[in-house]
């Protein structure tokens, strides 16, 4: 038996995969529908994640899908929420697992059991219409997510106190009313704030965002108008980013990335280039500081009554309302500080899933990564992890066998203290930047540990057609349904006509003479001459 506590992108697709391994799953929602983050509600509802109205994804929808359920060919390559939401709907319903969740339930504490050293059960006690009831189960998925306990250091913040306008967390933002004919500040640079900063200044008298950092920004239209992601996120893409040396990769992401615009002359060049930072995708940003809607400036120094002072900037800025983009805290409030470790934002799990110090592998947090790709399939390929864990451990008890086998404590502990350095010295320390890794390169991990991994060179001789289009072509989820446990029998398929789901919703005019709508490898070639240019022109 197994306790998911959430009913959101990872609650759900736990719960499909715990049914995959006959596992029995009882998800516990505390609201009355499914969807998590991506559920709107036109007011902030105390536990729960919140978005505004008019998010859009950020990864495509072939990048986006599970990896056994792809989206309608006719939703839109980038969807907004209530899309998103539609699809999930509908994988619960596919998939059956609408009967395994109890909505209006929350979960009000895991505690292990008195066996637990033996047995690895946990307590969990669910509290609904006000009644308590404490359950026994043999393991447990945490996926409530990371987006519900906001981080505002106001202490960072000198002369906050004195302010005499409205300040909130990007957390509180709905619609783009509340600016009408103000004067607004937004203070951070992901994509939240940006966002907000655009929509803002459609209404508002002035924007101006402030950072201390900057940032890459990306639009969702790449090269050719195909999805970003899908020509960034390739296997060819990640072999030459994993394999050239460090500076050279460096000036391979400057270059590309100040294509589109240079990022030093709208004020948005990060601080230190030498570390790779998550890109902010927003389609609008460079012509809204061309047209001066918006404003960039550095990090805030000071606010006073009605304004506020940014670094190496002595004139002060007349402000009316500032709105704090400066993220979430890691909160698991259900859970014994003893469990999951949470130490500056960030939590001791191997493989970012797994407490390193249980003495029985049976508790799992899923979804607390962030990706430099798509969530949803990794969170999926976590949850696929996760079960074959659970069951190897519940079968080792009668069978002294294990079908996935965590490594000693030692051996976790050393590998996520290292990993931790790592990503300090990729990123730099700042916020959550430690829970960020290489989407294709973790996927691939995981996948290796339950045998799903695809092998390039075994299809080429088998396959060379299919072999080609992984290798070249985006890395999309279903390459981890070709083969191993959850094998699925359309990947094959799914894989070889995912652009043409991808292109079905734009393609609403084709000519008579028109051309492949896929991608041709005179784009790889495009970029394999860009590279040797680098390599010896620098």
């Amino acid at each position: 038996r197994v306790a998911v506590v959430g009913a959101g992108v990872s609650g759900l697709t736990a719960t499909k995969c715990c049914l995959e391994e006959g596992l029995k799953p009882t998800c516990f929602e505390q609201s009355e529908d499914i969807g998590g983050l991506w559920r709107y509600t036109e007011h902030v509802e105390a536990g729960r994640p919140s978005l505004y109205l008019s998010v859009i994804s950020n990864t495509s929808k072939e990048m986006s899908a599970f990896s056994d359920f792809p989206y309608p060919e006719d939703f839109p390559v980038f969807l907004p929420n209530a899309w998103i939401l539609d699809y999930l709907r509908r994988y619960a319903e596919c998939f059956g697992l609408w009967e395994h969740i109890k909505f209006g339930t929350t979960v009000v504490s895991v505690r292990k059991h008195t066996n637990f050293a033996n047995m690895g059960q946990w307590d969990v006690v669910t509290e609904a219409d006000g009644k308590q009831t404490l359950h026994v189960f043999d393991a447990v998925m945490v996926c409530s997510g990371n987006f519900s306990k906001p981080s505002l250091p106001l202490h960072c913040f000198s002369g906050i106190e004195k302010f005499q306008g409205q300040y909130f967390h990007s957390r509180q933002y709905k619609h783009p009313d509340v600016f009408q004919g103000k004067r607004v500040l937004v203070v951070g640079m992901g994509n939240s704030g940006v966002d907000i900063a655009v929509e803002a200044s459609r209404v508002a008298a002035k924007v101006t965002v402030c950072t201390g950092r900057g940032a890459w920004v990306l639009s969702r239209v790449f090269d050719h108008g195909y999805p970003w992601d899908m020509v960034f996120n390739t296997r060819l893409m990640s072999l030459i980013r994993n394999s050239l040396p460090g500076p050279l990769v460096r000036k391979l992401i400057n270059y590309r990335v100040n294509q589109w615009f240079k990022h030093e002359n709208y004020g948005l060049q990060p601080e230190k280039s030498c570390l790779v930072r998550e890109p902010v995708l927003n389609d609008d940003l460079p012509s809204y500081i061309l047209t001066g809607r918006i404003t960039i400036k550095p990090g805030v120094k000071e606010f006073k009554d009605n304004s506020v002072v940014f670094h190496n900037c002595p004139e002060e800025e007349p402000i009316d309302t500032v709105v704090f983009c400066t993220g979430y805290e890691v909160s698991f409030p259900f859970l014994e500080e003893a469990v999951v470790k949470v130490e500056n934002k960030h939590a001791s799990l191997y493989k970012y899933v797994f407490p390193t110090h249980l003495q029985r592998p049976t508790l799992a947090v899923l979804g607390l990564i962030k990706p430099l790709g798509a969530f949803m399939p990794v969170t999926e390929m976590q949850a696929r992890w996760v079960t074959r864990v659970f069951k190897g451990v519940k079968l080792c008890r009668t069978l002294s066998c294990f079908l996935c086998q965590l490594p000693p404590q030692s051996v976790m502990e050393e590998e996520v203290n290292e990993k931790k350095k790592n990503q300090v010295r990729r990123f730099g320390l700042s916020f959550d930047e430690v829970l960020k890794t290489d989407c294709l390169v973790y996927m691939d991990k995981l996948a290796s540990f339950i045998g799903a991994k695809p092998s390039v060179l075994g299809l080429l001789c088998r396959d060379p057609r299919l072999a080609l289009t992984i290798f070249f072509g985006p890395c999309t989820p279903y390459q981890y349904r070709l083969g191993g446990p959850g094998r699925w029998e359309g990947a094959r398929q799914a894989i070889l006509t995912q652009w043409d789901r991808t292109l079905k919703p734009t393609r609403t005019r084709v000519p008579a003479d028109s051309s492949s709508p896929c991608p041709s490898l005179l784009a790889v070639v495009g970029f394999l001459l860009l590279l040797a240019a680098l390599v010896f022109g620098f």
